[in-house]
């Protein structure tokens, strides 16, 4: 008889920690259009705006161990909400850095949120891999994971539909040029202030939704799992568990480039479709599309792992995405944006599907390893600034320089389908 994807005790603790998914994935997503609006407003080089990745991500490394080490000691609940309340203050702390018009409190702010998001991510998953079933846990997370865009696609809505298309900073004249550079210092100053309070206000509304999944999450008793009841971690032994492991050491590794693809192909989209002339509001709907795609393909992808070995599909994909992001660098126009949006289907089943690799078949070290997974998320701090520093050459090798950044993504892709291909034959 096959194992059941999801038993019935599971349902509600599964539609809770389910929504986690979406609340991280809308955070996500409304911020990466923020590092070009950032660029303009803030009047910065994009390696500079780009650290807006840097300290979103950056939380991520900083505390996803020690998310680890809380969860283990007291429980998946207490992790969670430790997260959420950690969310939260990030979210809150963007009206001061609005008030006070300074980049790096923005940084501050979202280097705490991030904080919350370790929490979050460190937690969630494998609580949901131990929902049930070892043999149906990837399939189990990718389901999960498919309401993760979900939040993102209205995080990217929110960002294209309530910041951008009010920003006064992206006017343009009847030839395209941006006006703001063209302004006197007093009229940006006023133009800066009245920006930074639309790119403020979601975020503090975010943070009461926040606030509010504290508190159903904090009123409903959550059953203890498998996992959680192996009791604390032991650090030294769980690492060096983990260190011998090859399929988790290279699974971390391949996450690592597949979240800087991830961010960079869903941060630089706008500046990609700026220099074609589109507003970064019109870049942010070409986001969305590749969110849809990428939404679409997740549920297709987690329909066909009931057929295909997962390790299999995580090399078709990677090849797909490496061939698309050719098609990025190379075709100049709006079929090279194509190529980028396409990009995002291929995108779609990895970071869940490398996760549940990496971890299957661990036990008390599962915490501990899923820290380590999440901190591979810092590979979406690292790669973006160095994606910012080949856009601000302006041109290199001939190829217009947003176009060539994209070599970075090209070599992540190959990076993950060595990954596929050597779990799928090799690796044990």
């Amino acid at each position: 008889m096959n194992a059941k994807v999801l038993e019935k005790k599971f349902i509600v603790p599964f539609v809770l920690i389910t929504s986690l998914f979406a609340l991280w994935g809308f955070a996500n997503d409304i911020t990466n259009p923020m590092v070009a609006v950032f660029q303009t407003v803030m009047e910065i080089p994009a390696s500079e705006a780009a650290l807006v990745q840097l300290a979103f991500y950056g939380g991520y490394g900083t505390m996803a161990i020690p998310a680890a080490l809380f969860a283990s000691r007291y429980s998946y609940k207490a992790g969670i909400l430790l997260g959420l309340a950690l969310y939260a203050i990030g979210a809150f702390l963007f009206w001061p850095a609005a008030q006070y018009e300074i980049f790096n409190f923005f940084l501050v702010s979202l280097y705490i949120l991030t904080f919350g998001l370790a929490f979050l991510e460190t937690t969630a998953n494998p609580y949901i891999l131990a929902m049930g079933d070892p043999q149906t846990a990837t399939r189990r997370l990718n389901f999960a994971q498919s309401f993760n865009p979900l939040g993102s696609i209205t995080g990217m809505f929110v960002a294209s539909q309530l910041v951008l298309t009010n920003l006064e900073s992206d006017k343009h004249d009847a030839a395209g040029n941006l006006i703001f550079h063209t302004l006197s210092e007093a009229e940006k100053m006023s133009i800066r202030t009245h920006d930074l309070a639309e790119i403020r206000d979601p975020y503090i509304a975010l943070g009461f939704v926040v606030v509010a999944v504290f508190i159903i999450i904090g009123l409903k008793k959550m059953p203890a799992v498998k996992i959680e009841e192996s009791g604390q971690i032991r650090f030294k032994t769980a690492v060096s568990r983990l260190a011998q492991k090859a399929k988790y050491r290279e699974g971390v590794i391949a996450q690592a480039f597949y979240v800087g693809v991830q961010i960079m192909c869903w941060t630089f989209i706008v500046q990609y479709a700026e220099r074609l002339g589109f507003t970064k509001a019109e870049g942010q709907n070409f986001n969305i599309i590749a969110m849809a795609i990428f939404i679409s393909s997740r549920f297709i992808s987690t329909a066909l792992m009931k057929y295909l070995k997962a390790e299999f599909m995580l090399m078709l994909f990677a090849i797909g995405g490496f061939l698309s992001i050719l098609g990025v660098i190379f075709i100049d126009g709006v079929w090279g944006l194509y190529c980028l949006i396409l990009t995002s289907g291929f995108m779609s089943l990895m970071f869940p599907t490398i996760y549940g690799i990496a971890l299957y078949g661990l036990k008390e070290e599962s915490t501990l390893g899923a820290a380590g997974l999440v901190m591979a998320i810092v590979g979406g701090a690292l790669m973006p600034p160095l994606q910012g520093m080949i856009i601000d050459q302006g041109e290199v090798m001939g190829l217009p320089a947003v176009n060539f950044s994209f070599i970075l993504p090209l070599i992540c892709f190959v990076v993950i389908a060595i990954y596929g291909f050597r779990a799928w034959k090799i690796l044990k």
